[in-house]
């Protein structure tokens, strides 16, 4: 087929009608032209949702067994899988090494575009190669268009050595679906700029990446109820943050959660268990520890059953 036929097949390169006449409108028309088209991209998200939660279990398995997350894709997909990983460490505590992004061309790629490398299935091998990808782990291949040979050459190798894939892609029937466990396609329609996927379909990918991570660590303990638990106090802010929750979950004044969590170098669960538990900051760890590092098992060994939604 004619390469130009092939990327017509794509809903995402399709001409939107709602935009044909973008440039004859004023900046307030624009602005919401496109508030009206992104309003499609929730609903677009919310009938994939299914296989969305099927990816939060495989991946919270995975990290749950001293395995990582890989995030792999090209420009925009790429870029968008290298911001969520680079937020799991401030937000969850987690290793650097736990969740990883991977664009195409590497970090130079991710302020400048790199268009070409994406033609070369053989790179994505590679790119995973040299971070020793194993059985152990689970890669999420970001393809707008479901065809990204970039991506499809990493997916291949990736179940070639056992490890466990998700593809998510925003064009039905992707090529994705014969590399990948879990295929994930939220259908955004046309862009308003034609062609331009770092809008509606940048925009549903973000909002997959944000579940797929957020719930897996969900699911590994990184939270109690909704609180950020399990962040790294790394700058003012985030030691506010600490603050305020220790209080909250202790009932101590700020003095008091202060000196603790100094105690506790600022590990927020590691106070409160202290508290709680009428431990050291050692046992503390260790109590975590031996309750996959879920806080309400500690300080609520008996908790009520969850009600029903």
């Amino acid at each position: 087929m004619n390469p130009a036929d092939d990327l017509a097949r794509l809903t995402t390169e399709a001409a939107n009608p709602a935009s044909e006449h973008l440039d004859r409108l004023s900046a307030r028309e624009i602005v919401e032209l496109m508030n009206r088209e992104d309003a499609q991209v929730h609903q677009a998200v919310r009938e994939v949702l299914p296989q969305v939660a099927q990816a939060v279990e495989l991946v919270a398995q995975r990290l749950r067994n001293s395995g990582r997350l890989i995030y792999i894709g090209a420009g925009t997909s790429g870029r968008l899988g290298v911001l969520d990983a680079a937020e799991c460490p401030p937000t969850f505590r987690t290793p650097p090494e736990m969740v990883l992004g991977i664009i195409a061309g590497g970090p130079p790629a991710l302020v400048r575009a790199v268009e070409g490398l994406e033609d070369h299935p053989e790179l994505g091998r590679q790119d995973l190669q040299k971070v020793n990808l194993s059985a152990a782990d689970v890669v999420v291949g970001i393809a707008t268009s479901g065809r990204t040979p970039y991506v499809l050459g990493a997916l291949e190798y990736a179940q070639q050595i056992g490890a466990a894939t998700v593809g998510i892609s925003c064009n039905a029937d992707p090529e994705l679906a014969r590399v990948c466990q879990v295929l994930i396609t939220p259908i955004v329609g046309p862009e308003v700029v034609s062609g331009s996927t770092r809008l509606k379909a940048g925009t549903a990918t973000k909002m997959v990446l944000n579940m797929i991570s957020t719930g897996a660590m969900v699911l590994l303990g990184k939270t109690y109820g909704n609180l950020m638990v399990d962040l790294k106090a790394t700058n003012q802010k985030l030691r506010a943050r600490a603050l305020r929750l220790v209080m909250r979950l202790t009932g101590l004044e700020a003095p008091a959660a202060q000196a603790l969590l100094e105690k506790c170098h600022w590990e927020v669960k590691t106070a409160v268990v202290c508290h709680h538990r009428q431990v050291d900051a050692q046992e503390a760890r260790q109590l975590l520890a031996r309750e996959g590092g879920h806080l309400r098992r500690v300080i609520e060994p008996d908790p009520p059953e969850r009600s029903s939604p």
